[in-house]
Order: structure tokens, then C-alpha cells, then sequence
């Protein structure tokens, strides 16, 4: 079998690239070793229940906007239609520190007002604040990491509403502890802040079944419970790659979204001589699905919490981090009469916590599952703290650990944003094999199928 690109991993960003190839005439396989497609971003049923895997909301909800917003790019260069997605706007969400709450809604207007209201004082610094963002080409590709704390430190003087602004931008979409890139900061709070939440009325599942129909419709090939396990490189060049079952695939080019520490292991040893090693992420997290016996008694549709009066992003020294989270209620978005709610969605609550993926390792049997349980418990009542409506009763609950999101993603640690060294123009030490996803720095549902597509379109550039 040759190809022109074969892509590892059939996540969003595997997805579109795939789609945005075969635009080009190539021919194109995804190799995903999982027997669903998605990623960080699928979908499961268990017992008679749909869940989602990961999906709080979609970020950069920008309906109708202009063709530079990322959405609207989006779907340019996939050829879909807006309403293929069904989209539903949040409610209202909210910041919530000891004290001290910061809602926000859709468009930066909304946290400007209550940034004003709260912290009078920083007003103006808020209002230049977010003209510096808005005036950061964050798609420049050349773009080197710095600070977000230090910059962003340097224009709003009080701690905590940095702290507050951190809060779900780190949560979000950092691989870096205690810090960010700043970079990445302004991608985030353009896709939080300035255009905000939305999500897919019928879950994941209709979104990734429309993606499958588009890589049906380009001639795509997809492949599940087709691992890699190698990738062959001769004279600096990639030649193909090599399956869990032994089996040699030829190509040209190989797009990988397994991550960048994980790339590397695909490939021999000399081809890394000369290049530095990336470093494996700690930034893991544990997330409980429950499902309320009542309604949850609250409008926000996500609530960011912190117990204490300063922000601690980083691995804990315990198996989770009580003191902050993110309590997503997804029976609070903004639902109509053409675009329903999911069953049993205003009874469901998910909870969102730091983890120690060397802690959860170290545990197995009843132990892992002894854990998660008390965890569950313990992680419930710290989110009541922000949202009293938690603390009601569960009749059906189901839990993630960084060892789940190892086992079904690959990502070492369980780094759901995968490791602090982005590589932006998706390059690697191997002409010919890019990374896309996470580890090319684009996060989230739409910022993980532009990366895609942007180094899709950087590969056909090349060829031509």
C-alpha cells in the first residue's frame, strides 16, 4: 500500500486534515488504533446513557461572524455549513473566587462589564488588556514562547483578577504549569472571552458522524484498531510507517496528532541526533459525570472555582487538586424548540479537577477503583463550594482518570495538552513528518481542526 500522507490518529485535527488533503486529490489514510474516531472529543454509551468524552463546549462561538473568525475559517476550508453543527450558545458562566465572582457571557463585552464592576479600579487596564490581545497575530507561526503571566502582569495590577483570568484559560488549554505561553494566552481568551461558549445540540457524536461523511465523500480511508508502531525514515526522509500488527504502510508524509514526545519514540533513534527532546507533560486531570436525582438548581452553564485566594495550576501532591475546578451543567445552554436538549441533560453535571497521573498509576484493582470513588465524593463537595446544587443526589456517576485518558489517547501522563514544547509549524527532526493537534499548539474543538487544516495546507504548499 502507498499513499501520499497517512495520518495517525482520528481526532478532530486528524479528521479535517485528512478532508482538507483529499480537497487537494491525495490520496490519504488515518491509522487510529482505537475502535472509535475522536479522540479527546468522542463519545460512549454506558449503561443506556450517551456521554460525551471531554466536551464541555465548544469554544470560539462566533455565529454568522466575519470570515477571519476560526469557526468561520473552519468551515471554508472543510466546505461544511453552520448549521451542520447546530450550535447552541451558553447562558452565562462565572468566575468564582472566596469573595469574589466574575460572570461572563458571550463576546467580550460581557467580562469587560463585570471586570468594571468588580474591579473598578482596573477598568482601563482590563480595556487595554484586551486591545493588546486583540492586536496579537497568535497564527503566526513564528512566534516563540513567552511569558503570558509576565505580560499579562505588566498591564493589570491587582493579583487576584489575574489570577481570575487565568483561572479557565489555563484550565482550558495549558500545558504549562503555573504559566502559559502567551501566545497560547491570547488564543484562549480570544476563543473564551471575546467570542465564548457554544455546544453542539446532539453531543459529539452528529459532529463527528458529519466529518466521517465528509472524508467518505473526499475518498479518505480510514483505519481503526490500526495502532502505529514505528515510523520508518530513510536519509532524513519519511518513507512510511509500520503497524502494531506488522504491517508496512508507504507514504510520502506522515501528519501525526499523537503528540510530540510520542512521535519521537515512533522514530529511530539517529533521526533525533542534533534535535532536543521534548518534555513529557504533567498537566493531567480527573472529570466525574454525574447524573443528578432533580434538576440542577443553578443557570450558570460553567462555573471555574478556586478555594483559596490564589490560583495553583500545576500537578498536585495528592491524586487531585481540591481546590480549584470547573463544574460544567450542560442542561444550561441556551436550547431551542429545532435544536433540544440531550436526555437527561439538565440533571447532569461535570466536574473537572488537577490530577497526579504518577499517583493514579501506582494504583490498581480495588484500589483504582476504591479511589475513584472516594475522589468522586471528595471532588463533589469541593465544587459545592461554587455550585450548592452538586451536593443533591447522584443517581448514576461515572469517572476519568489520567490513566484513562493514557489509554485511549496515547498522550504520556495522561497531558490532555500534551507536552510544554509546541512546535508551531509542526515541524520535526524528519522532512516530511509534521505533528498537528495538540502538540502543534492549536487546542480545543475548533483550534484542534485548524491546526489540521493549516498544516494540511503548509504540506500541499510544499509539494507544489
Amino acid at each position: 500500500m502507498k499513499y501520499d500522507t497517512v495520518i495517525i490518529g482520528a481526532g478532530l485535527s486528524g479528521l479535517a486534515a485528512a478532508i482538507r488533503l483529499a480537497h487537494f486529490g491525495g490520496k490519504v489514510a488515518v491509522l487510529e488504533r482505537h475502535y472509535r474516531v475522536g479522540g479527546l472529543n468522542s463519545f460512549y454509551r454506558k449503561d443506556r446513557r450517551d456521554f460525551d468524552v471531554g466536551l464541555h463546549a465548544m469554544t470560539n462561538y462566533a455565529p454568522h461572524g466575519p470570515k477571519s473568525a476560526p469557526f468561520q475559517k473552519l468551515l471554508r476550508q472543510l466546505r461544511l455549513r453552520e448549521e451542520e453543527f447546530s450550535l447552541v450558545p451558553q447562558t452565562q458562566s462565572r468566575i468564582v473566587f472566596p469573595g469574589v465572582t466574575l460572570p461572563f457571557g458571550n463576546g467580550i463585552e460581557s467580562l469587560t462589564a463585570s471586570v468594571a464592576d468588580r474591579f473598578p479600579s482596573q477598568a482601563d487596564n482590563f480595556r487595554r488588556l484586551v486591545e493588546e490581545v486583540l492586536a496579537h497575530d497568535e497564527l503566526n507561526l513564528a512566534n516563540r514562547w513567552s511569558s503570558a503571566r509576565q505580560r499579562v502582569a505588566a498591564t493589570l495590577t491587582d493579583p487576584l483578577l489575574v489570577d481570575m483570568l487565568f483561572l479557565p484559560l489555563m484550565y482550558y488549554g495549558s500545558a504549562d504549569e503555573e504559566d502559559m505561553d502567551f501566545t497560547q494566552f491570547v488564543v484562549m481568551m480570544k476563543a473564551v472571552f471575546c467570542e465564548g461558549f457554544c455546544r453542539p445540540a446532539g453531543g459529539m457524536r452528529p459532529v463527528l458522524d458529519r466529518l466521517l461523511a465528509r472524508c467518505e465523500e473526499a475518498g479518505v480511508e480510514i483505519h481503526l484498531r490500526t495502532g502505529v508502531a514505528s515510523v520508518e525514515v530513510a536519509d532524513g526522509k519519511v518513507t512510511g510507517v509500520v503497524t502494531d500488527a506488522g504491517d508496512r504502510i508507504g507514504c510520502d508524509a506522515v501528519l501525526s496528532s499523537a503528540g510530540n514526545v510520542e512521535t519521537a519514540r515512533f522514530c529511530p533513534a539517529s533521526v533525533a541526533d542534533g534535535e532536543a527532546s521534548p518534555r513529557a507533560g504533567r498537566m493531567s486531570f480527573m472529570e466525574s459525570i454525574h447524573v443528578m436525582k432533580a434538576p440542577v438548581a443553578d443557570e450558570a452553564t460553567i462555573v471555574f472555582f478556586n478555594r483559596t485566594d490564589r490560583l495553583r495550576y500545576r500537578k498536585p501532591d495528592a491524586l487531585i487538586d481540591l481546590d480549584s475546578g470547573v463544574v460544567c451543567m450542560p442542561g444550561n445552554f441556551a436550547y431551542t424548540a429545532d435544536r433540544p436538549a440531550p436526555a437527561e441533560a439538565d440533571r447532569t453535571v461535570r466536574i473537572t479537577s488537577i490530577a497526579d497521573p504518577d499517583r493514579w498509576r501506582t494504583l490498581e484493582g480495588d484500589a483504582y477503583a476504591d479511589a475513584k470513588e472516594r475522589m468522586g465524593i471528595e471532588q463533589r463537595t469541593a465544587a459545592s463550594f461554587a455550585v450548592p446544587a452538586v451536593g443533591g443526589d447522584v443517581v448514576y456517576h461515572d469517572i476519568f482518570t489520567p490513566r484513562t485518558v493514557e489509554r485511549f489517547t496515547g498522550h504520556v501522563n495522561g497531558a490532555v495538552y500534551g507536552s510544554p514544547d509546541k512546535r508551531r509549524d509542526g515541524k520535526t527532526g524528519v522532512r516530511g513528518l509534521s505533528l498537528i493537534g495538540t502538540d502543534q499548539g492549536f487546542l480545543g474543538i475548533v483550534g484542534s481542526m485548524l491546526s489540521g487544516i493549516s498544516i494540511a495546507n503548509q504540506l500541499m504548499t510544499e509539494r507544489k
